[in-house]
């Protein structure tokens, strides 16, 4: 039998830390040679038109994970919320996550959080983060403004639903700071992110300079579940976004988000032919 040959960063955890250091200097680099011009700008002040708002429940219950992870996810949450809260995205510039977050270490607060990586669930310092990124990048669907990175969980459905409130498969990852999350204000509008927590919530809104003439609605079609000939059950559907000119009530456009093929990690009952 043959086996796979182990990269550099499998080697041992001391190799890992070595191939991450050098994708943290090499994403530093790539961004000072192309100029990225980020927005860094924090306005308490909020501008005049509110484009969309959305929470997202702190602690879950998600299959055995210890809940534990959830309520350092709580401080996680907190303590990045606050570098970004009121950021502005002016014309031309571009918001990164990682820009404004910076380092999630110890040092600065930040506690064992859940992590997900090569499709299993873990921990580690700062984990959780990619519930702050799941709320902006389901507020950006809303908007016109462009993103430009955007990572997803590598097809896999992890945890079963409970209460979900946004389609499956609009969800990111992240990892600082190469696994990032970015969009950028290619518009002629000034927009503001706010993101903050309370005792139960995530909370998110993006505000604006100037009414949008567009509204957004993101919705699943074609969802089901299917036991497929590796024996695995598979969860699969499309998410689309719908954009409505705001005078006529009109569609103009219809753009798949994402096409949904991932296998099921948890224990279910299927109902129906081939199942």
């Amino acid at each position: 039998m043959s086996h796979k040959r182990k990269t550099f960063s499998e080697l041992s955890p001391f190799t890992y830390k070595i191939s991450r250091e050098k994708e943290i200097h090499k994403r530093h680099l790539i961004d000072l040679l192309h100029r990225v011009k980020f927005a860094k700008t924090i306005q308490t002040d909020k501008l005049p038109v509110r484009v969309c708002d959305h929470n997202s429940l702190i602690r879950r219950r998600l299959g055995n994970v210890d809940m534990q992870l959830q309520e350092n996810k709580a401080v996680n949450l907190r303590l990045a919320s606050a570098h970004i809260n009121g950021v502005l995205i002016k014309p031309g510039e571009t918001f990164s996550l990682w820009t404004l977050v910076g380092r999630t270490t110890a040092r600065r607060g930040y506690k064992e959080g859940l992590t997900i990586s090569r499709s299993r669930t873990g921990s580690g310092i700062g984990g959780g983060l990619c519930q702050l990124s799941n709320l902006i990048h389901w507020m950006v669907l809303h908007t016109d403004l462009t993103i430009t990175e955007h990572h997803h969980h590598d097809r896999v459905d992890l945890f079963p639903d409970f209460n979900r409130q946004i389609p499956f498969g609009t969800g990111t990852s992240v990892s600082y700071n190469y696994i990032d999350y970015r969009f950028k204000n290619n518009t002629d509008n000034t927009y503001q992110l706010f993101v903050y927590t309370d005792d139960e919530y995530l909370r998110g809104e993006i505000r604006a300079l100037e009414p949008l003439p567009h509204s957004y609605h993101i919705h699943a079609e074609g969802e089901y579940f299917a036991r497929e000939d590796d024996g695995n059950i598979y969860r699969n559907g499309t998410v689309v976004r719908d954009t409505i000119d705001k005078q006529t009530g009109n569609i103009v456009e219809q753009q798949t988000i994402r096409v949904n093929h991932a296998k099921v990690m948890y224990d279910m009952k299927l109902e129906g032919e081939g199942c």
